[in-house]
Order: structure tokens, then sequence, then C-alpha cells
């Protein structure tokens, strides 16, 4: 990276300002535990690069250093305009607060970001994979019969962490002669049902019963002992679940890839793009159809048909 484009002009030699405090204002506007974590994540490098740099006065060309910084790090375009969001608000706050001027704020919010070339296929467990993984916890105890109820919610529902974080007894209601997660709220604070196979009911069953639970939380903390607590496990504990069990498979997935094995299990099963894209609460068809890489079929491919040989 050119160290030049990052100095600061003479006219903006006065002292910098503090602006770690902006990162608490910028996250306490957030909702989303995940976008919250995120953004604490991308501001926070960026002031350890920023301070690298002698602290510049905030400006439009310091940031656009940094994203070239970034791009010659190889971030991916994904992350890296993310976290370019994250700078555009830091900036606005910053400006609200009296620390860069409104100018410069509207300056950084136009740093363009970077354009994704093609599709991320992201990661998916075949069908033995997700059936080898629901059978890994130790159902003899408490705690296996927790993680095993909280692997079925996630690969038989499509649920999202944050949303099996939150799963309480009032959702699991009988609508048409099946049993439904009913009236759950999901990202962007949209509602919606989402139908449970026999199998992952049974799993909850199995944990409640030897919980003794069916109020509140479905799913919850333990405490040493595998004593059960009151409270619901978090987000975080979910990921931290599924990693240990993964790693355990020998694969490397997150709780998302979960999700998103539900629904190409359910696509490769016949299920309709409509209906999955109603389990998974997704606005638009088009992001369904990117979960599944429908646009790119790798079992029949384009080149398998092209009929030539060495």
């Amino acid at each position: 990276m050119d160290p030049q484009r990052a100095s600061p002009t003479p006219a903006l030699t006065r002292p910098a300002p503090d602006l770690a405090p902006v990162i608490r204002l910028v996250t306490d506007a957030v909702t989303s535990p995940h976008t919250r974590r995120a953004y604490a994540r991308a501001l926070g490098d960026f002031l350890t690069w920023y301070r690298a740099q002698a602290a510049p006065r905030l400006s439009k060309a310091v940031v656009q250093a940094y994203v070239a910084d970034l791009r010659e790090q190889g971030v991916p375009a994904a992350s890296l305009n993310q976290r370019l969001t994250a700078l555009r608000k830091f900036a606005y706050e910053a400006a609200d607060n009296g620390l860069v001027d409104p100018a410069t704020a509207q300056a950084i919010a136009r740093v363009e970001g970077v354009r994704r070339s093609g599709q991320r296929l992201g990661a998916w467990l075949t069908q033995a994979e997700a059936q080898a993984l629901l059978r890994l916890p130790d159902v003899t105890t408490v705690k296996g019969l927790r993680d095993r109820a909280l692997l079925a919610v996630l690969l038989g529902c499509g649920l999202r962490r944050e949303e099996a974080a939150r799963l309480a007894f009032a959702h699991l209601q009988q609508r048409e002669g099946r049993w439904v997660i009913v009236d759950l709220v999901g990202k962007r604070n949209r509602t919606r049902s989402v139908p449970m196979p026999g199998w992952a009911k049974a799993a909850v069953d199995g944990w409640a019963a030897a919980a003794g639970i069916d109020t509140g939380p479905v799913l919850r903390a333990l405490r040493r002992g595998g004593h059960v607590q009151e409270g619901a496990l978090s987000a975080q504990a979910v990921f931290g679940v599924v990693r240990v069990y993964a790693e355990e498979l020998g694969v490397q997935v997150r709780p998302h890839d979960l999700r998103r094995t539900f629904a190409k299990l359910a696509h490769q099963g016949g299920a309709p793009l409509e209906q999955i894209q109603l389990s998974l609460g997704h606005s638009s068809l088009l992001t369904t159809e990117r979960y599944l890489g429908v646009a790119q079929d790798l079992t029949t491919a384009p080149c398998d048909v092209l009929g030539l040989r060495l």
C-alpha cells in the first residue's frame, strides 16, 4: 500500500480526536446481535490500522487507503463491503457527535465498495454427513439430548442460530395434523411458520423430558453436571455446539451451513422452491436460489454433456 494515500494534508494536522467511543454508538443502534458483533469487529480492526498510520484525521482518503490495504490482503469482497458499511455508519455517528465535519462523513459514504464476481457456493452437508452429525451427541446424557435437539431444529427446520436460541415451547403447535413452529420472528422482524419433521419434534421431546421443562425457552444453558438453567442457550453457544460436533465429524460447517443443508436436501428431495423459501423466511426467491446453487448444477453440469473426449 502506498503510504502517501493515507497521509494527512497540512490543513489536517490538528490532533485527531479519539474515535473509539463511536464504535459503541454504532453497535448500540443495531438490533441484530450477529450484525452488532460484525460491526464491532470491523470497526475495531479499522481503528487498529488507523492508529498504526499515526492517527491521521479521518477522511475519505484514509478510508480509501484502508480499503486498498484490505484488498491487497485478499479480504473477500463480501467481508470488505460489510466493513465498509460499518465505516459509513461510523463516519455519520462521528459527524453527529462533532468529531468530524458532515462533509467528511458524506465523502466517506461515497467510498465505493468492491463488486462481487461470480457466486459463492458456501458449504453444506451431504445427506449422509447430516445423518452422521445428528447421531454424534451422546443421548445417554442431558447435554447430548439437548445438543441433538439443537442439531435437529437447525437441520430439520432450517432455523438461523438466533432463531434457534429464541425458540420457545409456545412456538410448537399442531396445525393441519402436524407439528409447526408458529409465528417465529426472524430477520428484519419478519414472522413465519415453519413445518417441523416428526424426528426433529421427537428430538425436542426427548430433551424436554430429560430436562423436565415444557414452558419457556426450548434450548437451555447447562451448568456443570448437566443441571438445566432457566435461561436460553445464547446464539454464540449455538455456534460453539455446532463447531464441536462438526470438528468431530471432520467437516468445517457453521450453523448457517446447516440451514443451507436443510434447503439443499429439501430441494434434492423434490420440495418446491417456493415452499423452501417460505420455510427459510427469505423475502426473495433469488436468495433461496443462491442458497441452493440452482443456477449452477454440479451434479449435471454443462461440461458433462459436451460430447467431447480425448
